[in-house]
């Protein structure tokens, strides 16, 4: 009896220490800094800000092909937990190559698993803006591992709908701007200065209403690579022609399960109803409207919309 009781408490021991090595391996540490990652179509920039014990949080920036920068202000959650942002493919200081056949979702997808594994991200918080939102569901329909949580921010999951919602907006527009912007995009002339001055009519309503511009909203716009955005949105927001004229989720959004939160501004061009109306999909979704802002609420409202971010995020980690 007594060697039975030895050899039960020794089996016991080992149990134990492996299953403690197991949950040690599974704690990588993220270290702050920049470097790159080969990825399918070439090499992405990254930059990890922060180094606290929580769930690292990963950065999808809009576009497609803006930088990731303008979404600074979400460094504030550096405190708690590291913030990865990257340059998808195309864009800010990831190389720019000029195979047109790269830009395409599933790509950025293939994309985002390899920044993950390169990073040794098993457990990941993510963040969508935008166009990242679209990225940030395509992702989850492939069903990863490790993500503990989903923020929609700004989202678009289906182009008709924003189209539809657009549309409402240009029609407040004043006359004149309506007829220019009418002008070149019959012409095919969406190029000219003329219509690029027209959409900022249009963008000082519903993409950022503060003047004047932070420094890191306009470096993202004068850096916006139009190969990537032209070939798969169009030439501005409002007037989609690309290869995501059809991209639409919404009938998809049930298979996601993991905790997630929609945000929009008021004034968003992604609007607060269309938000909701993707909202009611995902099962046990929360909803945040910024009441004074418009596409850019973490600019508009920071503040707030950090807290915001820090509490769904802490929430997360408790269940």
């Amino acid at each position: 009896m007594k060697k039975l009781t030895v050899l039960i408490l020794s089996i016991a021991i080992v149990f134990s220490l492996s299953c403690k090595r197991g949950a040690e391996e599974e704690v990588v540490s993220i270290k702050e800094g920049e470097g790159y990652i080969e990825v399918t179509g070439g090499k992405v920039w990254y930059r990890i800000v922060g180094s606290g014990t929580a769930t690292p949080l990963l950065l999808l920036h809009g576009g497609p092909g803006a930088p990731s920068g303008y979404l600074a202000p979400l460094e504030k959650l550096s405190d708690e937990r590291p913030i990865i942002f990257y340059d998808q493919l195309g864009s800010g200081k990831s190389d720019r190559p000029a195979d047109l056949s790269l830009w395409q979702t599933q790509r950025f997808v293939e994309e985002l698993s390899q920044v993950r594994k390169a990073l040794q991200l098993k457990k990941v918080h993510i963040f969508g803006h935008s166009w990242g939102t679209m990225l940030a569901v395509d992702y989850m329909l492939t069903q990863p591992s490790g993500v503990k949580s989903l923020i929609l921010a700004s989202p678009c999951l289906s182009t008709p709908r924003w189209i539809q919602d657009a549309n409402k907006y240009r029609a407040a527009l004043p006359n004149e701007t309506q007829d220019i912007l009418n002008k070149h995009e019959e012409a095919g002339t969406t190029d000219s200065e003329e219509y690029m001055g027209a959409t900022l009519e249009f963008y000082s309503r519903y993409l950022f209403r503060l003047d004047p511009w932070p420094h890191a909203l306009e470096q993202a716009f004068a850096e916006l690579n139009f190969e990537v955005y032209g070939t798969m949105w169009g030439p501005s927001d409002f007037h989609v022609t690309g290869n995501l004229k059809d991209y639409d989720r919404t009938e998809q959004l049930n298979e996601i399960s993991v905790p997630t939160l929609f945000t929009a501004g008021h004034y968003d061009g992604a609007t607060p109803e269309t938000t909701t109306f993707y909202q009611s999909f995902v099962p046990g979704a929360s909803l945040e409207i910024f009441e004074n802002s418009s596409h850019m609420a973490m600019h508009e409202e920071t503040d707030l919309y950090v807290k915001v971010i820090r509490e769904f995020l802490r929430n997360v980690e408790k269940e």
